[in-house]
């Protein structure tokens, strides 16, 4: 007898759809956007400096003032990145760890630099910080200046900055497995230990992504300084300052220069940090 023939389904070509609906349309957008809000500027600031030429850029550069705001930034923002990486870490460790009175409204005055604007932080500062403020006055009986010194734009751009190090930190830490220190602790490791060689490993990227943001938003910060700084040339006088007088000063192309350097900085630090990260995954899956 033959055997019975079964007629296969026809099989409908139907153009695959996107996963993510519109995502031509939203591509365009995206590119769009980040065409008029970022490459625009920067490429017009580039044309602006290209005008300058390269002697009279490098005399603008090397002048002895833009090396002294060159000097006060980057030496306050490290200082301040310096703080919050151990400060950001610790805090974020606390909000993780532990269950104490308050917890939540300690975790939402984190957020509390972002929503508040940076010239009302800086005025807030220098009336905290200054001789007769409430903070200024005892560590004035030390001999201690805050406003109107270095020591006033640390604090002002690790005010402005510590959110990037803690809201980095804690979702790893939240999402890290706790059967990995159990492990730890019961092949007898200290804390100490368990913290350098589980811990830090697995928190690594996010802190030190963190801690470069923090650097790098200290470097463009300017309403909480200037009210803080004292703006004294040579002394307390920040890049951003510095192009904004030279803006005043209808001097546009020693400010597009100023501005590009920094730029350049910038993108040197992230290359960096984006070279450390992938070095340290090479490095754990090499280990793993």
């Amino acid at each position: 007898m033959p055997r019975p023939r079964f007629a296969l389904p026809m099989l409908s070509r139907q153009p695959r759809r996107s996963v993510i609906p519109g995502f031509r349309l939203s591509l365009g957008l995206a590119l769009l956007y980040l065409g008029l809000i970022v490459l625009l500027p920067i490429g017009a600031l580039l044309l602006k400096a290209a005008d300058v030429g390269f002697e009279r850029y490098i005399a603008i550069i090397t002048s002895p003032r833009t090396l002294a705001s060159f000097q006060v930034t980057l030496t306050t923002a490290a200082l301040a990145a310096l703080f919050n990486a151990i400060y950001g870490l610790a805090l974020a460790w606390v909000l993780v760890r532990y269950e104490f009175p308050g917890k939540r409204l300690l975790d939402a005055m984190v957020d509390v630099p972002f929503a508040l604007p940076t010239a009302v932080a800086g005025l807030a500062l220098t009336a905290l910080f200054a001789k007769n403020g409430w903070f200024g006055a005892p560590l004035a009986q030390w001999g201690i200046q805050v406003a109107y010194a270095p020591a006033g734009i640390v604090c002002a751009m690790a005010f402005t900055s510590i959110p990037f190090v803690v809201r980095t930190v804690q979702p790893v830490l939240e999402d890290m497995e706790p059967e990995l220190e159990e492990a730890g602790a019961t092949l007898g490791a200290s804390d100490l230990t368990i913290f350098r060689r589980i811990i830090f490993p697995t928190i690594f990227p996010a802190f030190l992504a963190g801690t470069s943001l923090a650097f790098a938003r200290s470097l463009g910060e300017f309403g909480a300084v200037v009210f803080i700084a004292g703006n004294q040339p040579f002394r307390t006088e920040i890049v951003a300052l510095l192009t904004f007088i030279r803006l005043e000063e209808y001097d546009y192309a020693a400010a597009a220069a100023i501005a590009v350097t920094m730029l350049g900085l910038a993108f040197v630090m992230l290359l960096i940090v984006n070279a450390v990260q992938a070095w340290h995954q090479k490095f754990a899956m090499g280990d793993a």
